[in-house]
């Protein structure tokens, strides 16, 4: 399985643990992929390369035939900058997935599947992993707030999907030259989400899943398959924006209160020091 990771050195303790929660509710059949996008631009620093190499080591530990590779995209970037956002909300590295087909060794691939530092896996992730494309581009949910303010096709058609777990369909993708023209979106049109508007924007044929895989409510259900961490709006006592990661073990524990990740928590806590 195809898996990418997309940003700087601020990401290898959550990506450290979405990478034990593959391993760990996974079968040991499991062959992972697994790539990292990073950049070293002006204040941006990147993954480091020591943790990339613990963390290939790890995976090999659970299948032999998996990897993690570092792909330094820097001269991409900055060849493609997407000028109007470099200033936003986000870290110009939120944007790495878009320039996925200017790297030769992710756009040789039939399938890639992007998951945000912040997403757990609670159940193995094969059978989302190898659903039929059915033709569309990429493949993912809806996000929970987003789908009642943004629609694509039609007010009562909900289509606007949660970045933070898409499966793209890398032929597709190229073909449609959907990457390109989010790029250059985010080149020219200053926007909210960024990455997530200028995709939503550009992918001409998606395929909608289950929200089992890309729960973003704070707390999973029965069948959740992939548990995101995203921001969540709290309206008591007082409007606020949530935000609890799940290498955060103290705030998992006292403010979401989950326990169910704790195997893979007690992991994580041995082994961060390492990275």
């Amino acid at each position: 399985m195809n898996i990418l990771y997309c940003g700087d050195k601020g990401i290898m303790c959550g990506t450290l643990v979405s990478i034990l929660s593959l391993l760990m509710r996974g079968s040991r059949d499991n062959i992972y992929n697994i790539y990292i996008l990073t950049v070293d631009y002006k204040e941006v620093k990147p993954f480091d390369k020591d943790a990339a190499k613990f963390l290939d080591n790890l995976v090999k530990k659970y299948n032999k035939k998996s990897f993690v590779r570092l792909i330094d995209a820097t001269d991409v970037f900055v060849k493609n900058l997407p000028e109007k956002n470099m200033g936003s909300y986000f870290t110009p590295c939120a944007m790495l997935r878009l320039y996925a087909d200017k790297i030769e060794e992710l756009a040789k691939l039939e399938r890639l599947l992007y998951l945000d530092y912040d997403v757990v896996a609670r159940k193995d992730i094969a059978e989302f992993y190898h659903t039929s494309f059915d033709g569309a581009e990429v493949v993912g949910v809806l996000d929970i707030y987003g789908k009642n303010f943004y629609h694509y096709h039609g007010l009562f058609n909900f289509d606007y999907m949660n970045s933070g777990v898409m499966l793209f369909n890398m032929p597709e993708c190229i073909k449609s030259k959907m990457f390109d023209r989010a790029v250059e979106m985010c080149k020219r049109k200053k926007m909210m989400l960024v990455d997530q508007a200028a995709l939503n924007k550009c992918i001409r044929r998606r395929k909608i899943m289950p929200r089992k895989y890309n729960e973003q409510a704070e707390r999973p259900k029965e069948d959740t398959v992939l548990h995101h961490f995203s921001n969540n709006f709290k309206f008591w006592p007082y409007f606020r924006v949530q935000k609890v990661k799940p290498f955060e073990v103290d705030k998992i524990h006292n403010i979401l209160k989950i326990t169910e990740y704790d195997d893979i928590l007690n992991e994580y806590t041995k082994l961060r020091d390492s990275l």
